[in-house]
C-alpha cells in the first residue's frame, strides 16, 4: 500500500511536467508554423505577382501592340514594366531558392532584400510617378466606345480565365507589390524570436523596404511638384494681367527686392556648390543645343540656295562631248543625290534636334522656377529666424523648394549625360551624312571624268590645257570687241540744265570734285535726319558714318538740305572731260577692256566747264506715238537728245528731241535723266 501510495503522487508529478513541456513547446511550434506559413506566402504571392505581370506585359501589350491603335498611348499604359518584370523575375528566382536553404533561409531571404532594394527602388519609382497618368489614360479610353471595346477584346482573347474589364486591375500590381514587401517581412520577423540569428537580418531587411517605400513617395511628391511648375506657359498679355492680383504681386516685389539686394551685395546669396556646378553645365548644352539647331537650319537654307540654278535644264544646241557629261551629272546631283541627302539630313539630324530642343523646355521651366523658390525660401528663413515660426502656407512653399532643388540634384546629372550622348550622336550622324554626300558625289564624278577625252590626263597637263583655253578665248573675245566698237553708236552725253549745272558747280566749290557721289537708285527717307533723292542726283560726302557710328549711313550735303543716305547707293562720280565728236578705241587695261564715249555740241568755254562736264543722258521713259508731223515716235529706253526743254510757246509740258535724225515734239514727263554708267567690256546698242 505505502508503495502503492507513493507511486501516485510521482505519476501527478509527471503529467504536470509533462503538461508543462507541452505548453512550453506548443508556443515555439506555433511560432515556427506561422513563421513558415509567412515565407510561403512571400514565395507564392511573389510567383503569381511575376506571372500576372508576364500577363501584362507578354500577352495584353503585346495584343495591343498588334492592333496598331494611334490613339493608344501605351508606353504612357504600361511605363516601365518591361524592367519590373526583369528584376522581379530574378528576385523570384532567389526567393525560390532559398527553399533548400533550412536554416539559413531567413538568412537569405533578408539578404536579397538587401541585394535588390537599389534595383527595386529604381525601377518602382518610376512606375508609380506615372502611375496616376496611367489611371487618367485607362480613364479618359471608357469614354472613347471604340478603344473601350479594343480593350475588351484583348482581355477576354488574352486573359479570360481573370475575368477583368478593365486595365487597371495589371496596372495596380506593381504599386501595391512593392508597398506589400515590408508587410510580409514585417509578419515574418513578428514570428522569428528575438533569440534567432536571424533576427537582426529581418529588422534590416524591413527597414531597408521600409525606406524603399519612403525614397519612392518622395521621388513621387517631387515629381508632382515638377509636372506643376516645368510645363511652359503660352500666355497672352491679357491673360497675364489676369492673373495680377495683390497677393501675385506683393510676391514678385518681395522676389525682384530679394534680387536686387543679392546683386548689390546686400543679402549673401545661398550657395549650393553643387547644383551650381550642374546648372553651369545644363545651360552650356542647353545653348550649344540651340546653336547646333541653328547651324543646321542655316545649312539647309544655304543648300536651297545652291539647289536653285539648275543648268540641267538648260537647252543646249550640243548632242555630245563634255557638256552633255556636265549635263547629265548636274541632273544626277539635282534629282538623286541632294534631294536623297535632305530627306535623310532631316530625318537623322533635323528631327532629333528638334525633339531635343524640345525636351529641354521642361527643366529650363524648372531651373527657373527653382530660382523663384529660393528666393522665397530665403525670406521665409529670415522670417522665421526673427519671429521663430512660420505659416502652414510659409512652411509649404518652403518644402516646395526642397524638393524643386532635390529633383535637380537627383536628375539633371542624369539628364546632362542623356542629352550630351544624344548631341554627341546627331552630330556622328551629322558628319557620316556628310561623308556619304562627298563619296557619294566623288564616285559619280569620277565616273563621268572617265568618259571624257581629258580624264587620264595628268593634272600639269590639264592645267595647261584650261590656261590656252582660256587664252585662246580672251583673244577671241578681244577681236570681236574691237570689231563690235566700229558698229556700236556712241552714247551721248547730255549737258545739265542751268539748276543743276550750278548745284554742282556749287557742291565741287565747297566739297571738291573728289567728294561728289551720284546716287544710283531712288532714296527714300524713312528714318529722321534721312534724305529722299532720285536716282542720277549728285550729293557731296561730308561724313562715312552716321551719329552712333554705323558706317552704312553717309551724312551727305544735296547742294541744300542736309541728311543721312545709305552708303549702299552711293558710288563716285567721274565726270567726263568735254571733247569734240570723235571715235574713241582705247588701250586695252589688264586685260579688261573698258571704254566711253562721250558727245558734247560745241559752244563757247566756260571758265568752270571748260574741264568739268557732269554725265547725264536722256532717255524716253514711256513709249510715244506720234500724232501729228510735229511730233516724233519714241521706244521706252531709247536715247534722245534734247534741243529745247520746251515749245514755241515757252510750255514745259513738251521738248523739242532728236532721235535717230528725226526731229519732234514730246511730253516732257515721258523722258527721264539718267546717269551714263560707266561701261565694262560691251554692251549691245540700242
Amino acid at each position: 500500500m505505502a508503495s502503492a501510495h507513493g507511486a501516485e503522487p510521482n505519476a501527478e508529478d509527471a503529467a504536470e511536467t509533462q503538461e508543462a513541456i507541452y505548453e512550453e513547446i506548443m508556443p515555439c511550434n506555433r511560432m515556427e508554423l506561422s513563421q513558415q506559413l509567412a515565407v510561403e506566402e512571400l514565395i507564392t504571392t511573389e510567383a503569381s505577382y511575376v506571372h500576372n505581370i508576364q500577363l501584362c506585359v507578354l500577352d495584353i501589350r503585346a495584343h495591343l501592340q498588334k492592333k496598331q491603335l494611334p490613339d493608344l498611348d501605351l508606353e504612357g499604359l504600361f511605363s516601365n514594366t518591361d524592367d519590373i518584370l526583369h528584376v522581379s523575375r530574378r528576385f523570384l528566382k532567389g526567393l525560390e531558392a532559398t527553399a533548400t536553404k533550412e536554416h539559413e533561409q531567413l538568412h537569405c531571404i533578408s539578404t536579397l532584400f538587401q541585394e535588390f532594394k537599389e534595383e527595386m527602388e529604381t525601377v518602382y519609382k518610376i512606375y508609380c510617378a506615372s502611375y496616376d497618368h496611367a489611371l487618367l489614360l485607362v480613364e479618359s479610353y471608357r469614354k472613347d466606345s471604340r478603344l473601350q471595346q479594343e480593350i475588351l477584346e484583348t482581355l477576354n482573347a488574352t486573359v479570360p480565365h481573370t475575368g477583368v474589364s478593365d486595365l487597371s486591375f495589371f496596372l495596380v500590381m506593381p504599386v501595391q507589390r512593392i508597398t506589400k514587401y515590408p508587410l510580409l517581412l514585417g509578419k515574418i520577423l513578428e514570428n522569428t524570436p528575438a533569440s534567432a540569428s536571424a533576427y537582426p537580418a529581418l529588422q534590416a531587411a524591413v527597414r531597408a523596404m521600409s525606406q524603399v517605400n519612403a525614397n519612392i513617395n518622395e521621388y513621387k511628391r517631387r515629381r508632382e511638384v515638377a509636372t506643376k511648375y516645368n510645363k511652359a506657359e503660352h500666355l497672352t498679355l491679357r491673360d497675364r494681367f489676369a492673373r495680377l492680383n495683390t497677393h501675385s504681386i506683393a510676391k514678385k516685389t518681395t522676389r525682384l527686392s530679394r534680387l536686387f539686394m543679392h546683386e548689390a551685395g546686400i543679402v549673401a546669396k545661398t550657395e549650393d556648390k553643387e547644383y551650381d556646378d550642374l546648372e553651369e553645365k545644363f545651360q552650356c548644352v542647353v545653348s550649344s543645343v540651340a546653336m547646333l539647331k541653328e547651324n543646321v537650319a542655316s545649312y539647309l537654307g544655304h543648300l536651297e540656295v545652291f539647289l536653285l540654278p539648275a543648268p540641267h535644264k538648260c537647252e543646249l544646241q550640243i548632242d555630245e562631248g563634255p557638256a552633255q557629261q556636265y549635263r547629265r551629272f548636274a541632273e544626277y546631283l539635282h534629282s538623286t543625290v541632294f534631294p536623297e541627302f535632305k530627306q535623310r539630313l532631316d530625318r537623322l539630324v533635323c528631327q532629333p534636334l528638334c525633339s531635343l530642343s524640345d525636351m529641354l523646355v521642361g527643366p529650363q521651366q524648372l531651373v527657373k522656377k527653382r530660382l523663384d523658390k529660393l528666393l522665397d525660401y530665403e525670406e521665409i528663413q529670415e522670417r522665421k529666424s526673427e519671429m521663430g515660426s512660420v505659416t502652414y502656407d510659409e512652411e509649404a512653399a518652403m518644402n516646395t523648394y526642397l524638393a524643386i532643388n532635390a529633383l535637380l540634384v537627383a536628375e539633371l546629372p542624369r539628364f546632362n549625360q542623356t542629352t550630351m550622348q544624344l548631341l554627341g550622336q546627331i552630330l556622328c550622324s551629322l558628319s557620316a551624312l556628310q561623308w556619304d554626300l562627298a563619296a557619294q558625289v566623288l564616285r559619280q564624278a569620277e565616273k563621268e571624268l572617265e568618259q571624257m577625252p581629258h580624264g587620264h590626263m595628268p593634272l600639269p597637263s590639264f592645267w595647261k590645257m584650261v590656261e590656252d583655253s582660256l587664252q585662246q578665248s580672251g583673244a577671241q573675245l578681244r577681236t570681236f570687241c574691237q570689231m563690235f566698237e566700229t558698229v556700236v553708236p556712241s552714247p551721248v552725253t547730255q549737258p545739265l540744265n542751268p539748276a543743276e549745272e550750278r548745284k554742282v558747280l556749287s557742291l565741287v566749290s565747297k566739297h571738291g570734285p573728289d567728294k561728289l557721289y551720284q546716287v544710283t537708285s531712288n532714296i527714300s527717307g524713312s528714318k529722321d535726319l534721312d534724305l529722299t533723292l532720285q536716282r542720277g542726283q549728285i550729293v557731296a560726302l561730308l561724313q562715312s558714318v552716321d551719329t552712333k557710328g554705323n558706317t552704312s549711313r553717309w551724312l551727305v550735303d544735296a547742294g541744300g538740305p542736309r541728311g543721312f543716305v545709305p552708303a549702299g547707293k552711293l558710288q563716285p562720280y567721274c565726270p567726263v572731260q568735254s571733247q569734240q565728236p570723235r571715235m574713241q578705241m582705247p588701250a586695252l587695261e589688264s586685260g579688261t577692256e573698258r571704254r566711253r564715249h562721250s558727245y558734247a555740241s560745241p559752244e563757247a568755254p566756260r571758265p568752270q566747264m571748260a574741264t568739268f562736264t557732269p554725265t547725264f543722258q536722256v532717255v524716253a521713259g514711256f513709249s510715244f506715238a506720234a500724232r501729228s508731223p510735229q511730233e516724233v515716235s519714241l521706244q521706252a529706253g531709247q536715247p534722245v537728245v534734247v534741243l529745247e526743254p520746251h515749245d514755241k510757246k515757252g510750255s514745259k509740258e513738251w521738248s523739242l528731241v532728236e532721235v535717230n535724225g528725226q526731229t519732234g515734239y514730246v511730253p516732257s514727263s515721258y523722258l527721264v535723266t539718267v546717269p551714263v554708267q560707266e561701261p565694262t567690256g560691251w554692251s549691245l546698242p540700242v
